[in-house]
This record gives structure tokens, sequence and C-alpha cells, in this order.
């Protein structure tokens, strides 16, 4: 049971009294005659024989208020793209699938090619750009929500909590991010968050002690949450990063765009459980090196548009200031983990500090010296301006695909 307590600057809804899926669907039901709600789903196709994406359709197929569901897949042959027809075919909701592999979708992407607008790398930020460029181009839903594929303790509770505060045509929220505690199999998760992001925002506020968004991204709970729901007018200003820091720059272009009275987070499950990232010591090109140098040069970015200007001494008292603080943090999830009869593998948790901070350093030292970087793929509303049929050619396209490979 969670408390009632508000921090930071955005509004928390909590979990206070387990009401039933039935009465929140029955909610979500009467929402959806004024607000018709679509969900995204941007998966790899090896998710369709992973341990979570089966279960995640068979919960769908029991949500009865969604007008439309829209899978971006992605690294799909012809053959495997068949299969994911066929896959997700048992969903009763109107849906589609976009093959982001298939001829008609790569002459969409030339198109965009042609006038610098292509998202330039490949991942779950460009699956998610052309999901909800799907979404926007097809005027089915005024609301939508997105959450991964490989949540392995999935219930369509997550769903209904999640997508409810921007559904509800009474509140006023214009973007929602989902929290929950990761913790599963007797053990607390979760590394980047609890061991880089909270601690390096904390050191942040100690160097930067008046910046206005160190403040608003300390505010959430769990800021690098892959489930968040938005209203679709949302979708047409957003500038979507392609790398690791997609979540982060989520975050970042709600801010620039809206009043934080209008952003929310919502508690959507006890419980939640993914696939991991290994650690990757070795490798800056890999799992979890990776994402800490992506999300870490992202805050750097987005901290840089406010005004505060960066050096060499600047991040290396970053770093200090961080390593210190993240250290102290491993005491407190230790202690935290003791009472609740967890287990936390101390050695384990520093190894991931010392890399983290490094990777820091290695964050700020790229930032300052590639200043002109913008791995943010372009606004719907740009794109849009620039080729004002691409939209109607992006649906032709899927709805091809789909005739001629439907089995």
């Amino acid at each position: 049971m969670a408390d009632f307590y508000q921090n930071g600057v955005i509004t928390t809804l909590h979990n206070l009294s387990d009401r039933s899926i039935e009465e929140l669907e029955k909610d979500l039901l009467e929402f959806a005659r004024a607000r018709p709600m679509s969900l995204v789903l941007p998966c790899l196709y090896s998710e369709l024989d992973g341990p979570a994406l089966s279960n995640i359709v068979d919960e769908l197929c029991k949500v009865p208020y969604l007008s439309q569901i829209v899978i971006g897949l992605d690294r799909a042959n012809e053959a495997e793209y068949k299969h994911a027809l066929e896959f997700f075919s048992r969903l009763p909701q109107k849906h589609v699938v976009l093959w982001n592999d298939g001829s008609r979708l790569k002459n969409i992407d030339a198109c965009l090619q042609k006038q610098d607008l292509e998202p330039k790398e490949m991942g779950k930020g460009r699956n998610v750009w052309y999901c909800l460029g799907y979404v926007l181009a097809s005027g089915e839903a005024k609301s939508v929500a997105l959450h991964d594929c490989d949540i392995t303790t999935y219930t369509r509770e997550l769903l209904a909590r999640l997508i409810y505060p921007v559904a509800n045509p009474h509140f006023n929220y214009q973007f929602c991010k989902g929290y929950y505690a990761r913790i599963a199999d007797g053990s607390i998760n979760g590394r980047v968050c609890r061991l880089l992001v909270t601690p390096l925002l904390r050191a942040l506020k100690k160097v930067f002690p008046t910046d206005s968004f160190i403040e608003y991204l300390d505010s959430y709970r769990y800021s690098l949450a892959g489930e968040f729901s938005l209203r679709t007018d949302v979708i047409n200003d957003i500038r979507i990063p392609s790398d690791w820091g997609l979540e982060i720059g989520v975050l970042s272009e709600v801010k620039r765009n809206y009043s934080t009275n209008r952003l929310c987070q919502v508690d959507i499950a006890d419980q939640y459980d993914h696939k991991h990232q290994e650690l990757s010591l070795d490798d800056d090109n890999k799992g979890l090196s990776k994402m800490s140098i992506d999300i870490s040069k992202a805050i750097f970015r987005k901290l840089a548009t406010t005004g505060l200007v960066f050096n060499t001494e600047t991040f290396r008292t970053i770093k200090a200031t961080y390593f210190r603080i993240a250290l102290d943090f491993i005491e407190t999830y230790n202690n935290d983990a003791v009472m609740n009869g967890l287990t936390l593998d101390i050695h384990a948790e520093e190894q991931a500090v010392e890399l983290f901070a490094e990777n820091i350093m290695k964050a700020g030292l790229h930032f300052l010296d590639n200043p002109m970087e913008t791995p943010f793929i372009s606004s719907w509303t740009r794109v849009n301006s620039a080729l004002p049929t691409l939209a109607e050619d992006f649906l032709t396209a899927v709805d091809e695909d789909t005739k001629q490979f439907s089995s």
C-alpha cells in the first residue's frame, strides 16, 4: 500500500485502495466515448518468443476500452513479419503491425531522408516515433499509452492505471509517467535509475542548486520507466530521442511544451520485472554501460539548453560528487533490502557505481567535443509541413503490407 505523499513539482497519483480492475475499466469505457484510446507496443521480433509477450497479448485480449493497438516490429524479415501478423491476430481490438524493415516502410524512410528528417539511429526511439506518427495519422485516438513488450509481471491493470489520467476528460493532464517498485525474485532491481540517475541528479543539485529543470527531473519516482501515456495532440511537437536517452528526452520535451501542472506520474504496479541488460564493464557500446553514457549525455544536453555552462572541471566535480552520493545510496538500499527480507549484492552495486562514475565523465567529454550533436528525431509537425502527403502514404503502406502478407 502506497502513501499519499506529494513531492517535487508534478502530481503523484498513488494506489491507495486496491480498486478493482473491473471498476477501472468501467470508468475507462465511459471515458472512451469522449476520448478514444490507443496503445503503442514497440517490440523486437525476438520478443515474440520471449517469456513476456504472449501473456501481454492474452491480457490485452481482455481489455474492452481500446480503439486501436499499434505494434512497431523491428528486426524482422518477411517470414517473421507474417508470423507476427498471426501472433497478434487474436487481439480483438483493431490493430496494425508496422513492419519497420519492410520495403514499403523503408520507402517512407527514404522520403524522409531526402528532407534530412529521418531517424538517424535504429532502436526503440525510432520505433516509438513511427508508431506515434501512425497514431497521429490515423486520427482514431485522443489519448495513447505506451509500454514495453518484455514485462514478465504484466497484468491489464498496469495499462488501465497508466492511461487513466490522460483518458479521464475531467482531469487536466497532457502527459503521465508510470512508476513502480523494481522488486522481483527477492531482489531490488533498477540499477540505472537507483545508482545513476537519482544520485546524478542529487549531485547536479549541489553543483547547480538553483536550476529548476534538475528539480523537475528529480520529481519523478522512476524517470527511466518505459511506460507513459499522453493526449494525442502532444505527439505533434514532441521530439523523440533515438538512443537510450529516450525516456529522459521525452520528460524534457513535455516540460518544454507544458506547465508542470499538466504533467503527472502514476503508480501502475506493485511489482515489475522485465529482461535485464548486462553491465558490460568492458564495452561502452553495449548494455548498461552504453545506457548510462546516453542517459548522462541526454541530461547534460538538456541542462545546457537551460543556460548552464559546462567545462572539463565542471564534469570532474559532478563525477566526484556523484560518486560519494551513489556510494551512500548503496548503504540505504541495502538497509531497505534487509528490512524487507530482500537481497542486494553490495559488490555488484559498487561495480556499477564505479562504471557509471567513469561514464558520467565520458559523457561529459563527449558533450564538450560534440556540442552541436542533435540526437532528437524531428517533430511530426515539421515532417507533415515538409511532406504534406506523408501521413496518407504511411497509412497506405501499412495497409498494403497487412493485406499482402496476412494469411
